[in-house]
């Protein structure tokens, strides 16, 4: 599985690979299982849908790494569209932002007139913008960008981060965000990283995820908890409950697509779960991950396709 996992993250940055499946209605059959749509509407309706069966939800407008000042203002765009359609339709919806696509990797100081102008636009309609975490040589700049906007006292409590079990530092960083006040959600990690900044275990990665897990309960803050780990996840709740610690002080988060059976259940058992959910024609990086972060997912688009 490592080598299925570590050979899936190469696939996803694979240009020609990427351009196939991008623009053919094969590839985009295939990527329908994770990804709500190409289009603003489709992610829009999939969020009312989820709304209605009692799902939160996170919408995140696929695509990294531009290229250009336009395209991050282009991408920018989509994000105040959503935000104002989230509060012109009463969706219970946030967003979730990727720096590099509002242009980090071009000009930092871009990136951050971007996620200022997102963050002010999410605070004038009451709502929250995620930062979400990318590769580890960017953990620091992001986190920088993020303490930035947070101390401002008008977008107070109206930016948060995502923070990875996998990288040793997580720990020390989710220890200051608590102390920032800033909302973390909690993930395992995506990325393929050096055993020199990263846990190159399963073993050890799902220990520290359980760790910090308890250390973001413990804080008087709202946070998330991402993931289809159905150890994590039980191993979350009976901190909590041990700990008086009520469900709805914290959510559990999940992947579109993934795992639906389990967010139902929690759903049942009177947790708060949100439901990430991607769109845009840039999906295929994003659905290259989905694949190595859980390889049964492999099997069930296989099952599917021979189908």
């Amino acid at each position: 599985m490592p080598l299925l996992r570590s050979a899936l993250i190469a696939l996803s940055t694979n240009r020609t690979l990427r351009n196939f499946c991008e623009n053919s209605a094969f590839g985009r059959r295939l990527s329908s299982r994770f990804v709500a749509g190409l289009e603003i509407e489709d992610a829009l309706r999939t969020a009312q849908r989820l709304n209605q069966q009692g799902f939160l939800v996170t919408l995140d407008s696929l695509g990294e790494s531009v290229t250009s000042e336009e395209e991050a203002q282009r991408a920018a765009a989509i994000y105040h569209d959503l935000l104002h359609e989230i509060l012109a339709r009463d969706i219970n919806a946030n967003i979730s932002v990727k720096l590099t696509q509002m242009g980090l990797e071009l000009d930092p100081g871009l990136a951050m007139k971007i996620a200022a102008g997102l963050t002010e636009h999410a605070t004038a309609t009451n709502n929250f913008v995620r930062i979400d975490m990318e590769g580890s040589s960017l953990t620091q700049v992001t986190l920088d960008l993020v303490r930035h906007l947070h101390a401002r006292e008008e977008y107070h409590g109206n930016i948060g981060i995502v923070i990875q079990a996998y990288l040793y530092r997580s720990d020390a960083d989710i220890r200051q965000l608590i102390q920032d006040g800033i909302r973390v959600r909690l993930c395992k990690g995506a990325y393929q990283e050096p055993s020199s900044v990263a846990f190159p275990k399963k073993h050890d990665t799902d220990t520290n995820y359980v760790r910090l897990a308890a250390l973001l309960l413990e804080s008087p803050l709202y946070h998330g908890l991402a993931t289809h780990d159905e150890a994590m996840i039980e191993a979350a709740k009976t901190f909590a409950n041990n700990n008086g610690i009520s469900p709805d002080r914290f959510e559990f988060q999940m992947l579109y697509g993934v795992r639906r059976d389990l967010q139902r259940r929690l759903l049942r058992e009177g947790y708060n779960v949100r439901v990430y959910v991607p769109f845009g024609r840039e999906w295929y990086p994003y659905f290259m991950r989905r694949l190595a972060e859980r390889p049964a997912n492999v099997l069930f688009l296989a099952r599917n396709l021979f189908r």
